[in-house]
């Protein structure tokens, strides 16, 4: 017997992670007997934590043998092997994945409440589990971080088999085990308390996990309650019309620049914003001019004017219910991308994120030195100019930045997936570089 209880198998397991202190590392917890081996981990190492859903195939008629996992984001691992041997059909093997799928969907929802994904593009992240058998959940659960763009993957566990680096393969980068014990029937005959772990107990993990992080000053309150409503945005002397929308447990709020000609009613806007709202983050689409601005063309390239009005309209959002305390990312389209290059380099910004779309740049050249943001430029594999525009600007950027091109599409993105794709990117760069509006360091 190594461990009184799961937590206690988290702080001895901790003892052996001291090394990824401060790295900056993100812990994700395997439901649901791992989730408080993890978040023992988590609080030794002042880290964030998360759960990484993934949920064993089970034989039909021998439910606790694993024939392979399935896990977010469609990976699935197969035991191939085990299949032949238990002569599970293709039919039964479907039937399976597809109940589990719904398990796996339904719990995405109960644990984090509306929050999303924990961000791990280019993070260290370690997996926790509260022990390795057969190691397809493990896997599977590599698998899915390294999916999610993961730099670094540390598998950890406090009990494993004697051959379990076998087992695991290259799906993890490092492997950390204090007990690897000859006698190995079971992960449970090494606990003298492994009772069952609810659902309850890992909801209350992750809430204690995040009020520590609020606590701590590396994390905003979440709104409770959900918003979406028009909204008269406050922008200097002017009061522009937009629309706010902010769901609950919103993790920031984007803020969106439209293009010349444009508005808040863009569609292409508002596609990106419905799929950054279901990934848990707040959008607020308005309109940069008035009608009687709009009249006057050279207000629609003013990138100075349109800069400030993003400006102003940010300030508004930050004092607005629910929205204290939230990062402000931006989201800029063509001219609108160059506004939100300006108003992101002002000195008191405090811009989070920025993600440019078919963006002109060029516009607001002089003043991308002083972007502090982590910028993603985004440009059509067609959209030749202004490729070529967003290259000049990624030498100009002395921020964190990366330029994303879409295979095959033209300016308006409007070939079949362009859009899908860019809603993507966007999602990914706004979720993994989401911080606390306090954050003013620039990044390089």
């Amino acid at each position: 017997m190594f461990f009184e209880d799961r937590r206690d198998a988290g702080w001895q397991l901790a003892a052996r992670l001291e090394h990824l202190k401060g790295t900056g590392v993100v812990v994700l917890g395997l439901p649901r007997g791992g989730v408080p081996v993890a978040a023992e981990v988590a609080e030794t190492l002042g880290a964030p934590l998360d759960v990484c859903l993934v949920r064993k195939l089970g034989v039909p008629y021998q439910p606790e043998l694993g024939m392979g996992a399935i896990g977010e984001g469609g990976v699935r691992v197969i035991n191939d092997e085990m299949v032949r041997t238990a002569r599970v059909t293709q039919e039964e093997l479907a039937g399976v994945e597809a109940r589990e799928r719904e398990i796996l969907e339904s719990r995405a929802r109960q644990y984090r409440g509306g929050r999303a994904p924990a961000g791990l593009a280019d993070r260290t992240v370690l997996i926790v589990d509260d022990g390795v058998a057969t190691g397809s959940t493990a896997r599977a659960a590599c698998r899915i971080a390294r999916a999610r763009g993961a730099a670094r993957i540390v598998l950890a566990v406090p009990v494993a088999p004697r051959d379990w680096a076998v087992r695991l393969g290259s799906d993890a980068d490092e492997l950390v085990c204090p007990h690897t014990p000859r006698d190995f029937h079971a992960v449970g005959q090494f606990y003298a308390d492994f009772s069952q772990t609810d659902d309850e107990e890992v909801v209350a993990c992750l809430e204690a996990a995040g009020m520590r992080a609020v606590s701590a000053g590396r994390a905003p309150a979440r709104p409770a309650v959900p918003t979406d409503r028009e909204a008269d945005v406050r922008a200097g002397a002017v009061v522009l019309p937009g629309r706010l929308t902010v769901p609950k447990g919103a993790i920031g709020v984007v803020v969106f620049a439209h293009g010349s000609g444009s508005s808040r009613h863009s569609p292409r806007n508002r596609f990106v914003a419905a799929g950054l709202s279901r990934a848990g983050l707040g959008t607020l689409l308005f309109d940069l001019l008035t009608g009687e601005e709009e009249l006057d063309r050279a207000n629609v390239f003013d990138t100075a004017l349109l800069a400030r009005r993003l400006t102003d309209a940010t300030g508004w959002l930050r004092g607005q219910p629910g929205c204290e305390g939230l990062p402000v990312g931006y989201f800029g389209a063509s001219t609108g991308a160059a506004a939100a290059l300006w108003a992101a380099a002002e000195p008191n910004a405090r811009i989070a994120a920025l993600v440019s779309r078919g963006g002109r740049p060029d516009l607001a050249m002089p003043r991308l030195p002083a972007v502090t943001a982590p910028a993603l430029l985004i440009a059509g594999g067609h959209d030749e100019l202004v490729r070529e525009l967003n290259r000049e600007a990624q030498a100009r950027l002395r921020c964190e930045n990366r330029l994303a091109v879409v295979p095959g599409a033209t300016h308006l993105f409007e070939e079949p997936g362009a859009l899908e794709k860019v809603t993507d990117l966007a999602r990914d760069w706004f979720t993994d570089h989401m911080t606390p509006a306090d954050h003013t360091a620039a990044r390089f």
